[in-house]
């Protein structure tokens, strides 16, 4: 049995940044693939590990960690000489941190909106409003983001809303690289502000809002550096992007291409 169990779901961004990280640190985990559709993160014994019912979850030596970014702050506290991915000087931590603050404020919950709308309405649609509700009902960190978008999608306002903090998050992502001269956030070395931004940007470039950061080289070479570490593809195995679990979104990409 190993020493880290990874609760998540591939397509899940969150899922993505712990699975990053505990590839980078050239950890081996025992993975456990929950099926969000089927309601996995929702029965008893999961909510026992993590009470919110989303993903992912870690259990190190049988103690739960939850929460994405805690998770990676826990890895890197557990694991700080491997791989190293925060600064040993307090101030760049603190600006690290920072970054992430933002990250998970506002491209992170951003990303939702258009992923939902273009790959998960459909299983939404094909529900009952009673059984629209009851999934509503029982998850307790999305119930409110759920039902605006209710069984026919978030109205053009949100999307609209959700595209302008996702340009501003791209924007401050283009500003961190100019500021630290690359080809990093933080300048020469890989930080857990990077991989945190990681499955936003990889999830936008997927459903087609790539053009977001057209006018921002710095954005294309870092998409490409991360792609080519070796934790990358061990993360993103086949089954972890949109278009790969949902053909119509990628017959909406290659006709746009």
């Amino acid at each position: 049995m190993s020493e880290y169990a990874l609760y998540n779901a591939p397509q899940s961004t969150c899922s993505q940044r712990v699975r990053y990280m505990l590839h980078a640190k050239g950890r081996t985990f025992e993975e456990h693939k929950l099926d969000l559709f089927r309601g996995d993160q929702l029965k008893p014994e999961y909510l026992a590990i993590n009470p919110n019912g989303l993903v992912p979850a870690l259990v190190h030596h049988g103690a739960a960690v939850i929460d994405s970014s805690v998770i990676m702050e826990y890895l890197e506290d557990i694991l700080g000489d491997v791989a190293p991915l925060r600064p040993e000087d307090p101030v760049k931590v603190a600006r690290m941190r920072a970054m992430m603050r933002y990250i998970d404020e506002v491209p992170t919950p951003a990303v939702r909106v258009p992923s939902y709308n273009l790959a998960f309405l459909p299983h939404y649609q094909a529900m009952t409003e009673e059984e629209f509700l009851a999934v509503c009902e029982s998850k307790p960190l999305r119930r409110e983001f759920l039902m605006k978008m209710g069984r026919t999608g978030f109205p053009q306002s949100e999307m609209d809303e959700a595209l302008a903090r996702l340009q501003r998050g791209v924007d401050r992502m283009a500003r961190w690289l100019n500021e630290s001269g690359g080809p990093w956030l933080m300048g020469e070395d890989m930080t857990l502000a990077d991989i945190a931004i990681m499955p936003v940007i990889v999830r936008m470039d997927d459903i087609n809002l790539g053009r977001l950061w057209d006018g921002a080289s710095a954005i294309a070479a870092w998409l490409d550096r991360i792609r080519a570490t070796e934790a990358f593809p061990k993360t993103y195995y086949h089954g972890s992007l949109l278009t790969e679990k949902y053909p119509h979104l990628q017959a909406l990409k290659t006709a746009a291409a």
